[in-house]
């Protein structure tokens, strides 16, 4: 479990132990509600105001629409969007020049969390060119939420070993020599997700709008057709 002071702050205890899953998004904290392209009121937002630079990133850095992901590789809902709806997202608007994805921490179920987010940050660095792939490979891995199977450095190494262009070696030194610098970056990407409200994995952020939780491909569709506007 998550002990570290920097992440008490965003995760009351009672939460973490609860797992609340909530309208396709699991909650870390229940003083909000789950907010999407539903009909729900979204806070105000603006990606230009969103702190994101050094985030791992699919898609061309001039693209005309940018859009925030909030995650956590332990979380269920997370898998279910990145396996599901984000191809379809990938292949009509990333590979075609007109979003760019910005990947975000929000570890909050326990060690394996912030570890596959340290892990992250890693292969960003060395190898930003697979960084897709295996992110990708990561959230098929899943099996279950917390600190309950895969997730754990030793699963990661090995992991990382079948993946083509990665050296699993060297990523994992570069985690051990650089853990510290990539935890500041994590709590970073906590505080930009307090700062606009979110409460929710997965959570997004995209133009002036706002989605949590893990919806289908035609929400993220509508926002993002608006946003081309």
């Amino acid at each position: 479990m998550e002990t570290n002071q920097s992440n008490d702050k965003f995760l009351p205890a009672a939460v973490l132990v609860a797992g609340l899953l909530v309208a396709g998004a699991v909650m870390w904290n229940g003083s909000r509600p789950v907010v999407g392209p539903d009909g729900v009121a979204a806070p105000k937002v603006n990606i230009k105001d969103v702190k994101i630079a050094g985030n791992p990133f699919i898609g061309q850095t001039n693209a005309p629409v940018t859009m925030a992901v909030w995650d956590d590789f332990q979380c269920p809902y997370c898998k279910k969007f990145k396996l599901e709806t984000l191809p379809e997202i990938v292949k009509n608007y990333v590979d075609t020049g007109k979003l760019k994805i910005v990947f975000m921490d929000f570890p909050f179920q326990g060690e394996d969390s912030i570890t596959g987010a340290l892990y992250s940050h890693a292969v960003w660095k060395l190898y930003p060119e697979q960084y897709h792939l295996w992110n990708t490979a990561m959230f098929t891995a899943q099996d279950e939420g917390g600190n309950q199977g895969f997730g754990d450095a030793a699963s990661i190494d090995k992991l990382n070993a079948t993946i083509p262009g990665i050296d699993a070696v060297k990523v994992a030194a570069d985690v051990k020599a650089n853990a510290a610098v990539y935890q500041e970056i994590i709590d970073a990407n906590k505080t930009e997700a307090q700062k606009v409200g979110i409460n929710a994995t997965p959570s997004f952020v995209i133009d002036k709008q706002m989605i949590q939780g893990a919806y289908p491909y035609a929400n993220f569709k509508a926002v993002i057709d608006e946003a081309l506007k």
